[in-house]
């Protein structure tokens, strides 16, 4: 399957909350702005950091993108070596099993949060995430497959209500992402939709047993395509 990449991405994210969002600070917009450029690999792995250079593909000033590397840098993401400066951190293939383990433990916490505490509106915008993946993955529109993931992973996080387990995992989901991308060859994204919308649905539904199972079945497919890749 080839993924499509049409020139503009007009797919709706839903609302989960009728207020307007809280003004962002520049330092968290520079922050997901190069969250994306690392997750797909336009930054890629071992590569250099230019300041300048992100403060320019960003359009935002350099010091919100400093702030903005500082961050990554105390989570893993970015690598701070003598002489070299910042550079991205590499793809261990090894290391990526214990990734998805750890994210495994925090997604299935998170997933039972959300069932106890989402609101009806989160409920139905969970669901409405994942088959938003599911179609774009019918069509083979990786773009809009990964813009609807982390509409997903926006709401099913506002609907735990657990900070601490959020900022834990964030980190290691943009790691799962960053690897998918490099080997995107491998994966399938049907069944990862189908994965998506069942953890959805457990959610939906507010039983955090089947909550859980989503969460495990989402984990054991990215298991899957991991070892695809470190077995060769």
């Amino acid at each position: 399957m080839t993924p499509q990449h049409p020139q503009k991405n007009t797919m709706a994210v839903p609302q989960t909350d009728s207020r307007p969002p809280p003004k962002r600070r520049a330092a968290d917009l520079a922050y997901d702005a190069i969250e994306t450029l690392l997750s797909t690999v336009q930054l890629e792995p071992g590569s250099q950091i230019a300041e300048a250079d992100l403060a320019e593909r960003t359009g935002l000033g350099r010091t919100p993108v400093r702030e903005a590397l500082m961050r990554m840098v105390s989570i893993g993401l970015i690598v701070q070596q003598p002489r070299r400066g910042l550079l991205v951190s590499t793809i261990d293939l090894a290391d990526h099993l214990d990734v998805i383990q750890t994210r495994r433990v925090l997604e299935r916490l998170i997933a039972a949060c959300s069932a106890r505490r989402a609101t009806a509106q989160q409920r139905t915008g969970i669901v409405h995430c994942a088959e938003m993946m599911v179609e774009a993955a019918g069509r083979g529109d990786l773009n809009d497959y990964m813009k609807a993931d982390r509409a997903l992973d926006l709401v099913n996080h506002q609907a735990s209500h657990n900070d601490s387990a959020v900022k834990a995992v964030v980190p290691l989901i943009v790691q799962c992402r960053r690897f998918w991308y490099a080997y995107q060859h491998e994966g399938e994204i049907v069944e990862g939709a189908n994965a998506h919308l069942e953890l959805a649905q457990g959610i939906a539904t507010g039983d955090e047993a089947a909550a859980i199972a989503g969460a495990d079945r989402l984990m054991d497919y990215l298991e899957v395509f991991a070892r695809k890749i470190i077995d060769k």
